[in-house]
């Protein structure tokens, strides 16, 4: 990958956590993700599930945060994300999808509705994907991609690996 295309991979990711396209990432960036969640699916935020996704997303952050924000101004820029999570990413795919699943884990529970815990149906996937800004031919994609035993269930397993393969960017050839 040339370094055009690292950047511009790297931009795209970091966009994604930039829910309001203010510069940075920060709680509310976190906040809102779940508030556009828990709306989509007419879950209110005192419910088990409402908690459960601001508790993983408030953990999200955190864990974000520590290691990202060199600064400790609370927020992540694009220089940190590149610098901190990028490279950590890279290095540590797995502590990142740790310092996701609770939050991943509750959005696919709210997705869920009244199905099974820790799976949701593939629609309901694509529909969380598109609340968080995914566009509507790639959230249908990914959802799809993401049900690996086409039982029509996306669980959240194959949702925390995918996770963490997409934002693990690798670095330009020297």
């Amino acid at each position: 990958m040339d370094s055009a295309e690292y950047e511009r991979k790297t931009a795209h990711r970091f966009a994604a956590f930039d829910q309001d396209g203010n510069g940075y990432i920060d709680r509310a960036d976190f906040d809102a993700a779940a508030a556009r969640l828990l709306a989509e699916f007419g879950t209110k935020a005192r419910c088990d599930k409402g908690q459960a996704l601001y508790s993983g997303a408030e953990a999200f952050w955190q864990g974000m945060a520590g290691i990202a924000d060199v600064d400790g101004d609370q927020r992540v820029n694009r220089e940190e994300f590149v610098g901190g999570a990028v490279k950590r990413l890279r290095d540590s795919p797995e502590r990142f999808a740790e310092i996701a699943r609770p939050f991943l884990r509750a959005a696919i529970d709210v997705a869920g509705g009244d199905g099974p815990a820790g799976s949701a149906p593939v629609a309901a996937v694509e529909r969380a994907l598109r609340v968080l800004g995914a566009g509507g031919d790639i959230a249908g994609v990914a959802a799809r991609s993401l049900d690996a035993d086409q039982d029509g269930r996306v669980a959240e397993a194959d949702v925390v690996a995918a996770f963490s393969a997409y934002f693990t960017v690798i670095e330009p050839d020297a």
